[in-house]
């Protein structure tokens, strides 16, 4: 059976760094109010001739140089923020990457893109359809945020994560485990941008161009799929919680990663964690966490890790691998 195995990773932010301070400069909030509600001190935010792909053609040139090879058969980027509308932003991104012809697409999952993507890019690989996928997961959030809206603006940030994968077997480390991913669209407006597509393609109120989250409601689902989908993952790899050497989640907000976490019965000191440094950055979360945990030292070679994320749709996903030895990955927040 042909397995998919990680080879290659990489973290990419923008440089700009914005405080607590720095926001409270224009909203109602102070750097207390931030950190006990959110867990965050610190994001990076893309200037206003930053776009999606350009975050995404640097942490894919990461990943490729860490894997130690430039080719690959596909690119699939997991965004929520395309560069525009049509055509897709992966076929630009597997232009300048300079990969060649290869077929290039964007998957949409909001929060949960990069396991989806990972899981897509699964199947091409157990498909033979290709040997080696780069997943690319890019956002460039701040831009769908309204810079008033105290509930959502202290919260995102900007970034990508990537990683390369290969056909293998099973039994290597890096191998990805068996995957689970759901959704639930009756809850599609919990988390949403209400206008700009085919069903509402203006705004018919102030701020239906943005991005809108109802918290309250969002952090009990998260926690309940998020808690649910890695317990299924555990299941199907046949591991137990006492065998999880970190737990790599959706870096949503940091009551919400305790919270799984505790459930899941994970002490903190095997839970990886970013959110106090680079925000909830959307889908991209996952692979610049990992990113930036094997940069640091934190993953290492050996160590079993459960994934897990949870975002719009709404969708969720979990799945396992034991971490491979990788070339070298650098901290995302290298220029």
């Amino acid at each position: 059976m042909r397995a998919t195995v990680v080879c290659g990773l990489g973290g990419h932010v923008p440089p700009r760094l914005v405080t607590n301070a720095d926001l409270g400069e224009h909203l109602d909030t102070s750097d207390d109010w931030i950190r006990s509600r959110t867990g965050i001190r610190t994001r990076h935010m893309v200037s206003a001739d930053t776009a999606t792909s350009d975050l995404a053609v640097e942490a894919g040139r990461r990943a490729l140089k860490s894997a130690g090879e430039a080719a690959v058969d596909a690119v699939v980027l997991a965004t929520t923020t395309p560069d525009r509308p049509c055509p897709a932003t992966a076929p630009e991104v597997a232009a300048r990457l300079g990969v060649g012809p290869v077929p290039a697409f964007d998957l949409a999952a909001v929060c949960s893109g990069f396991l989806y993507a990972l899981s897509c890019a699964a199947g091409l690989i157990a498909a033979a359809t290709a040997d080696r996928v780069l997943v690319i997961a890019a956002e460039a959030f701040t831009t769908i945020i309204d810079p008033q809206d105290r509930g959502t603006a202290v919260i995102f940030a900007d970034g990508a994560g990537a990683v390369v994968l290969r056909a293998g077997t099973p039994e290597e480390p890096g191998a990805l485990g068996p995957m689970v991913l759901g959704s639930d669209g009756e809850h599609r407006d919990l988390i949403e941008v209400p206008a700009g597509g085919s069903r509402q393609r203006v705004p018919h109120a102030p701020g239906e161009q943005y991005f809108r989250m109802r918290g309250r409601d969002t952090y009990r689902h998260a926690v309940e799929r998020m808690t649910a989908a890695s317990g299924q993952a555990l299941a199907r790899a046949g591991w137990t919680t006492e065998q999880v050497d970190r737990l790599a989640a959706h870096q949503a907000n940091a009551r919400i990663l305790d919270t799984v976490a505790e459930r899941l019965g994970i002490p903190a000191e095997r839970q990886l964690t970013n959110i106090a440094s680079l925000g909830n950055t959307g889908g991209a979360s996952v692979p610049l966490l990992l990113a930036d945990a094997a940069a640091d030292g934190r993953l290492r070679p050996g160590h079993r890790v459960l994934l897990t994320a949870f975002g719009g749709g709404l969708a969720w996903g979990a799945t396992t691998l034991s971490w491979p030895r990788l070339g070298p990955v650098t901290d995302p927040r290298t220029p």
